[in-house]
């Protein structure tokens, strides 16, 4: 051990002290004290400065063999290579220094590289200097021990060169570059095909380290790496890779609650509607049993990522579970099904009666509601607060029923196609959309919750859509009746309360309690009613503001700083397991084929007839839209969603849970869809035969067919 702290070697136990070596040096030293194949070395420390430079000297001698041997100066500051940014490039490392003159020149390099980087504001960190042999490398490059695009952790992503990597981090290269499985098979060349490629036995041994390393620090790094021409493989650095995802933790996506909530939403929206479904659906999920009681209660259920909703996808059965052969027929444990299977049982019969009890109760609240211009402030609260709660019951019995009532491609009747049909019958008799809402609110299920001035109204004026194909509504499901009727309440109680907390705003505008009406989107329910009653308002409000959210990943999850990540699709082979479909799944039955229109909000008239239209999720707002589509594909989805039930009212075929799809499929591109097999596949400009290749979920997103089983 060095007696001087100024300098130590890689060796030293203290050099596992990032505060000492810097991180560089420091996961170089935990890397040789685990037996992972890095180069010696010696490290100026953080205590080092120009004055001690005969030690550093010393060292240098010493690992050089007095100049015999080329050496590599590199920086390691306490500022680099950590969890949050590596600041790759912005320190200098010299390499082949070979004499005491140079060696002196290449360290005074890299201390003034951290000067600089602290004089442009990049980074206010203390500079340790790594030196080590340098090698002369047959191949070299980096590693990433996980897909850094889709976040996939059992596929690695190498570049590599012939010669040293220098060349590569510095980008006079690009070297070739391709996605390996965790057996350093070739999977995917991404670029550089007419490069050259490390042999197959190389692949195979950096494959190997990868995972050792990931062992090591627990977790996945980006590794440089180099292959000398005696066919040693060295470790050169690792360090965390900043742009991928936690691996652990709840998977949430938009999927269920997209069609309830397609906008991001504001605070008080949040509290006043994500808060109340988040209750009712753990109420719902408890008393099925479907989910152990302890994960229920560690669950949120529903979360909200810049206002944009998304759920827990497990809680609410769209990501499959693995587990043995009992496992795969219900995952619960035997008692929990089987006192889950009497109580379901009992529900399915008494759930009809239980939901026209609910909605008679809340048709007469509704109903005793007077004009809200007619209420006092206090009175406007308790209907919020009210409707709030109300709003926790109806959601519950709505998840019940979701439970009861199975996917099929049964059609059944939907708030949507009778707010259609209500929108038509205005159009013709020249009747004004806002005054139709009054009127008649099923209009509603057409329209997303929002506090405030609708702006989505006039759209409607557009809409003509002729109504469904007879026959369809014959015999309907009371079940599935009820359910449809639960969900127009949910939307009138949505709808209630947004007109009371805008009332309550216009009024708390007036007396110079809010800035403006739209401030109150930014209060707490809490907050608006101190508000109503002590005309108070938080201290931070002119600071808050709005979320500015616009899409979500389809699945995600979420690291301590509360932003999502990318996680890519179950494996074919864990879905199968838990005896789950290939996530893609037909919803509406029938083949057609058309050219592509992926949906970016457009507006109605810019979806032609005999169009397949490709969407992220399944929106209350395409409802408009769907009598004309030749077909409907969605990356998210539910058969019991209303627009998957539109698309069975007009036969329209219709796949859900197709990844990447808004980014796979382009405008034009003619597909043909099999709402019955759930299959999407790219016609041949040749012939007009669909290419049928399967597509499973280790494909790469360019191939052409994505197949699963059709809706059970």
């Amino acid at each position: 051990m060095s007696a001087d702290p100024s300098v130590v070697a890689l060796d030293d136990p203290r050099a596992v002290d990032p505060a000492l070596v810097g991180a560089k040096a420091a996961n170089l030293a935990r890397a040789r004290s685990a037996g992972l194949p890095a180069l010696p070395g010696v490290v100026l420390t953080t205590s080092w400065n120009a004055d001690q430079a005969e030690p550093a000297v010393d060292a240098w001698r010493r690992l050089s063999g007095d100049g015999a041997s080329r050496v590599v100066v590199r920086s390691s500051s306490t500022g680099e290579d950590g969890g949050a940014s590596s600041m790759a490039g912005v320190f200098e490392s010299v390499l082949d220094v070979g004499d005491e003159q140079q060696f002196r020149v290449a360290v005074d390099a890299v201390v003034r590289s951290a000067a600089a980087a602290r004089d442009a504001g990049l980074v206010d960190a203390t500079m340790a200097v790594l030196v080590q042999p340098m090698i002369d490398a047959q191949w070299g490059g980096v590693l990433f021990g996980a897909d850094p695009v889709s976040g996939r952790r059992d596929r690695f992503l190498i570049a590599a060169v012939d010669g040293g990597p220098d060349a590569l981090v510095s980008g006079r290269v690009d070297g070739w570059t391709a996605l390996l499985d965790r057996r350093g098979r070739v999977r995917e060349v991404r670029s550089g095909h007419d490069a050259a490629r490390p042999p197959q036995r190389y692949l195979r041994h950096l494959a190997a380290l990868t995972r050792q390393v990931a062992r090591t620090y627990g977790g996945p790094q980006d590794i440089e790496w180099a292959v000398t021409a005696d066919g040693h493989l060295h470790l050169l650095q690792a360090r965390p890779i900043t742009t991928i995802g936690p691996d652990r933790g709840t998977v949430f996506g938009p999927g269920p609650v997209a069609e309830s909530f397609p906008a991001p939403l504001a605070t008080l929206e949040q509290d006043l509607w994500l808060a109340p479904m988040r209750d009712g659906l753990r109420a719902a999920i408890r008393l099925t049993g479907a989910m152990p009681a302890r994960t229920l209660d560690r669950s949120p259920i529903v979360v909200a990522v810049d206002g944009m909703a998304a759920a827990d996808l497990v809680a609410l059965g769209v990501d499959p579970v693995g587990g043995g052969f009992l496992r795969r027929l219900d995952p619960r444990p035997p008692a929990r099904r089987l006192r889950a299977a009497w109580q379901v049982g009992r529900l399915r019969s008494a759930f009809v009666s239980l939901a026209t009890d609910v909605i008679g109760r809340v048709d007469a609240d509704l109903s005793a509601v007077p004009a809200l211009d007619e209420l006092a402030n206090h009175e406007l609260v308790a209907i919020v607060r009210n409707g709030r709660q109300t709003l926790v019951s109806l959601h519950g019995h709505e998840a019940i029923a979701g439970l009861l009532i199975p996917s099929s491609t049964t059609a059944s009747v939907t708030g949507a196609s009778l707010a259609l049909s209500a929108v038509a019958q205005a159009h013709a008799e020249g009747v004004p959309i806002a005054e139709l809402i009054e009127r008649d609110p099923v209009v509603l299920a057409l329209l997303a919750p929002s506090i405030g001035d609708r702006t989505d109204v006039d759209a409607l004026g557009l809409v003509a859509a002729p109504p469904a194909p007879a026959g369809v509504h014959d015999d309907p499901d009371p079940a599935a009746v009820a359910r449809e009727a639960l969900r127009l309440r949910v939307r009138w109680l949505q709808e209630l309360t947004a007109r009371a907390a805008w009332e309550l705003a216009h009024r708390l505008v007036a007396v110079g309690v809010l800035p403006s009406q739209g401030s109150v989107r930014l209060l707490t329910l809490d907050e608006l009613a101190r508000a109503a009653q002590l005309r108070t308002v938080p201290a931070d409000l002119h600071d808050r503001r709005e979320p500015t959210g616009t899409s979500l990943p389809a699945r995600f999850r979420l690291d301590d700083d509360g932003a999502a990540w990318t996680v890519p699709p179950p494996s074919s082979r864990r879905r199968r397991r838990a005896g789950a479909g290939d996530g893609a799944v037909g919803v509406s039955a029938g083949v057609a084929s058309g050219p592509v229109v992926v949906w970016r909000d457009r507006a109605d008239h810019d979806v032609p007839v005999g169009a397949v239209l490709v969407v992220s999720h399944l929106d209350p707002r395409l409802a408009p839209v769907i009598s004309r589509l030749g077909a409907l594909v969605a990356e998210t989805g539910s058969a019991l969603s209303h627009l998957a039930i539109l698309a069975r009212e007009y036969r329209v075929p219709t796949v859900v849970g197709v990844a990447g799809a808004t980014s796979r499929f382009d405008d034009g591109q003619v597909v043909t869809v099999d709402g019955s097999a759930g299959t999407v596949a790219v016609v041949t400009v040749d012939d007009t035969e669909a290419v049928p290749d399967s597509v499973d979920t280790d494909a790469t997103p360019d191939q052409l067919c994505i197949t699963a089983g059709a809706s059970s």
